[in-house]
């Protein structure tokens, strides 16, 4: 057993503020969580509150956790899958005092109220990266947060999904069967609304263990500089030719084939957000990657390809044909070159012939920091972006010291602690003759 392991196996963490409905009882929860066996958390503790979708309701909310107590616990529920971009479809609350609230953003999409309510206020969030850029766009973002999932890498859970979190450490089970649902139904069935209430249920109690683990460990001024960090990053910048991302995109080599995966992309992304439904939903990966390699020469050669079978009619060939013969009539100078611009460093497999040296300093390096990372008991990326340390040992700095190293990882967006910790390791494998 871990260290982080004996304290979530404490009583004290796996019932602090974690009660489930009085039906349950507290003292079969402090006896069940001593023995080992995890309790399933059925019903939020004041049931399952009513969805916000107006603006009246709203203003409750508002003035409810305004006046509310400590962290707020947050979390979003998006349609991934089958609808476009990752908007939210349901944001959940807790704070004590205030309760759980469940608030639609299509009846109210501006949330920017109770985000100036909450300002100030640390956010709890698990996975926090994943639910910022939904919330930001209905006038929600942080300016301290928690998030329960980092926290638990840098403790050293090998398991941080939020119902391993709150099993290990809290000792309760939450459902999880509506994840991957179509959060964008309406009116949304009670069992989900049920699981998206538990998913704040006892996310502050999870985020108060941790703490306690965290300090524990030495770790929490680290914890607390990556939250930080979190909270002030920009919004990520849009990604450019997202389309070379198309799953089997290695198999496509020509120039025209590679037009014909961005014209297909494409017109397949204009549809998609037209339609509001996912891209995949449209015509999939596989399908355009079919096409590419095979530039159909008209809808019937087209319509013998997988993916652009029985099913598709023929208006939509059509429009997927009309696409592909607007990559033939493209000139050579303006069809895509094979592979993105290189931005940073080449692929590590190719540096050995390019350039030994490097080959050895990244050698030594990834060496250092895995052993490294075993001894704080974190995952690698966590501990320093693999990115940065393939920087890094591609172009090191003139003069090798604790120093100049220190200022590149800096200049590369580590954070201080990190600094600090992997700095010694790669001064030495910047130094390594390989002899």
């Amino acid at each position: 057993m871990t260290d982080a392991q004996d304290t979530a196996a404490d009583s004290s963490l796996r019932i602090t503020g974690g009660t489930p409905p009085d039906d349950a009882g507290s003292s079969a929860t402090g006896a069940s969580a001593l023995a080992g066996a995890p309790i399933p958390l059925l019903e939020p503790r004041e049931g399952i509150p009513p969805v916000i979708a107006d603006a009246a309701g709203l203003a409750e909310v508002v003035a409810a956790f305004a006046a509310g107590s400590g962290p707020v616990a947050v979390d979003a529920e998006r349609a991934s899958g089958y609808r476009y971009g990752q908007r939210a479809y349901l944001v959940q609350l807790r704070r004590q005092g205030a309760g759980t609230a469940l608030i639609d953003p299509v009846g109210c999409p501006d949330l920017s109220s109770l985000g100036d309510a909450l300002s100030g206020v640390e956010w709890v969030l698990h996975a926090a990266t994943q639910d910022l850029p939904c919330l930001r766009e209905i006038g929600m973002l942080p300016t301290r947060l928690f998030d329960t999932e980092l926290a638990g890498r840098l403790a050293g859970f090998p398991r941080v999904g939020l119902g391993a979190m709150v099993e290990n450490v809290l000792g309760f089970v939450l459902e999880k069967g509506h994840s991957a649902v179509d959060w964008s139904t309406r009116p949304l069935p009670e069992p989900w609304l049920r699981y998206a209430a538990l998913d704040v249920e006892l996310l502050v109690d999870l985020r108060d263990a941790l703490e306690k683990e965290l300090d524990r460990q030495g770790k929490l001024e680290w914890a607390l500089e990556e939250f930080a960090a979190i909270a002030a990053a920009p919004p990520a910048e849009p990604r450019k030719d997202p389309w070379r991302r198309t799953s089997g995109m290695h198999k496509v080599r020509r120039r025209r084939q590679l037009g014909v995966v961005r014209e297909l992309w494409e017109t397949r992304d204009r549809i998609a957000q037209r339609r509001d439904v996912s891209p995949g939903k449209v015509l999939s990966d596989a399908a355009i990657v079919e096409a590419a390699l095979a530039v159909p020469s008209n809808v019937h050669a087209l319509a013998a390809l997988n993916g652009f079978g029985h099913r598709m009619g023929r208006r939509q060939l059509e429009q997927w044909q009309v696409a592909v013969d607007r990559v033939k009539a493209l000139a050579e100078s303006e069809l895509p070159q094979p592979g993105q611009q290189m931005t940073g460093p080449p692929p590590p497999r190719a540096w050995a012939d390019k350039d030994p040296a490097a080959a050895a300093r990244l050698s030594a390096a990834r060496a250092g920091v895995t052993a490294l990372a075993e001894q704080v008991d974190m995952p690698q990326e966590n501990l320093i972006s693999p990115d940065t340390v393939r920087r890094l040992c591609w172009e090191p700095p003139v003069v090798v010291d604790v120093e100049s190293v220190s200022a590149v990882l800096r200049g590369l967006g580590a954070r201080e602690w990190q600094i600090a910790q992997v700095t010694p390791v790669l001064v030495a494998a910047l130094s390594f003759d390989g002899a």
